[in-house]
């Protein structure tokens, strides 16, 4: 039998508006008892006051006051429970088509999304959307929950059918592994517990598929990748000649006596020792924070990379993303910002806009270079200097960036580097 304790597995959910996502967290809650004593007494008072039957499971997960006044979810929250199988994150992103973004944000890092359809409308605009940026992000694994099925007695024949309408549009994405489950987040069908009213659906309950996922570990273990971030030089008479370049690996391992070189300067020399603080370790991987020395005295600076001799990214200084836009501020091609790749932070331009995506048709719009919120589109970057990246799909730490606007300091897009 596998043992999956001890393992973290981290999923977003996203849906469209009154999908029934906060009531299908509630009562994946509720139904895991992972709700604490006085979280539960707080629900059901303020449940009783607004003049519910019972427990609005709703409330579990819309904690901030403005957002129950609202009746929305305006920010990508964050929750946490643990069954005797498996620990675990969720990232609960909103689903009103203006926070688009914030599921850019919370995908960044899941396992797994959990993506949510009414059983009364089938596949929606957002379903499609949620959908592409899940494929974007390279999410391993998707649950699609057809939710509300009490709301359409049940039937099998909707099911199929909302499956059909699915597969025929996500045909054209990469998914690796897309799972359906019929559910009734407000009676708890399928949620935590099998439901007694679609005996005919012979699959497992969500829970139970959180908790058996295989969850594959998204750091490339191949590529060798240290983005250095500050170069330690001590001032004790004691450690006057140590030049140490601190940083988090990113991928891959490295061991003392390889031989790396550094980029975009392209000099190579030998590791001489690794450290984690006081202790000095003989190799080091991903994704841990260290202190490298070198044999030889090399110019090497924040946002420089030290990788392995014989498996080096290309330095380049313009390069195709997938851009997911984030601001509320339109931008437009020759636009100047911030870059941020791992350490590496530097001006860049947006050189040219070279089609937008049309979410329902996935068709390439050429025509429209202006970009918007929400917006996902390929374009053109072009940095100041040389950047080391590897594709996205090959390595998330190192083939993502974001851009920021110099003057207000906000992050305005978030892209995917394509091979």
């Amino acid at each position: 039998m596998e043992i999956y304790n001890n393992q973290l597995l981290r999923f977003t959910t996203a849906g469209s508006v009154d999908d029934g996502k906060s009531t299908l967290i509630g009562r994946l809650l509720y139904d895991s008892k992972s709700i604490f004593e006085d979280q539960l007494e707080s629900v059901s008072a303020t449940s009783a006051k607004k003049g519910h039957n019972g427990v609005d499971l709703a409330l579990f997960t819309d904690g901030l006051r403005d957002e129950r006044e609202q009746g929305i979810t305006i920010d990508v929250a964050y929750r946490y429970f643990t069954t005797p199988k498996r620990k675990f994150i969720i990232a609960d992103t909103p689903g009103h088509i203006q926070y688009t973004r914030n599921m850019v944000t919370g995908a960044s890092t899941a396992n797994a999304a959990v993506i949510l359809i009414d059983a009364r409308h089938g596949v929606i605009e957002q379903t499609k959307r949620h959908s592409f940026i899940a494929s974007l992000l390279n999410i391993p694994h998707l649950i699609v929950c057809i939710n509300k099925m009490d709301l359409v007695n049940y039937s099998e024949e909707k099911f199929s059918e909302i499956i059909g309408q699915f597969e025929e549009f996500s045909s054209k994405l990469l998914m690796k592994d897309v799972r359906f489950i019929p559910i009734s987040a407000l009676e708890g069908d399928n949620v935590v517990n099998r439901s007694e009213n679609m005996e005919w659906y012979q699959g497992g309950t969500l829970l139970n598929i959180l908790e058996t996922l295989h969850i594959s570990s998204d750091i490339n273990k191949i590529d060798a990748r240290f983005a250095v971030q500050t170069v330690i030089r001590p001032q004790s008479e004691q450690h006057r000649d140590y030049r140490g370049y601190a940083g988090r690996v990113s991928s891959g391992i490295y061991r003392v006596g390889d031989e790396v070189a550094v980029l975009p300067s392209g000099f190579s020399s030998r590791i001489k020792s690794i450290n984690a603080g006081e202790t000095e370790l003989q190799e080091a991987y991903a994704p841990m924070s260290v202190a490298m020395t070198l044999e030889d005295e090399i110019d090497i600076s924040r946002g420089d990379m030290i990788v392995r001799i014989n498996n080096q990214p290309e330095p380049t200084q313009e390069f195709d993303v997938m851009l997911c836009w984030l601001n509320d501020l339109p931008a437009k091609p020759r636009a100047k910002y911030i870059i941020m790749h791992t350490s590496n932070e530097q001006r860049a331009l947006i050189k040219e806009v070279l089609y937008k995506v049309d979410i329902n048709t996935y068709e390439r719009l050429s025509d429209d270079k202006i970009l918007k919120m929400n917006d996902i589109s390929r374009v053109r970057l072009r940095c100041n200097r040389p950047i080391m990246l590897d594709s996205y799909r090959e390595n998330r730490s190192t083939g993502g960036i974001i851009l920021i606007d110099e003057s207000t300091n906000e992050t305005v897009a978030a892209g995917m580097v394509i091979g």
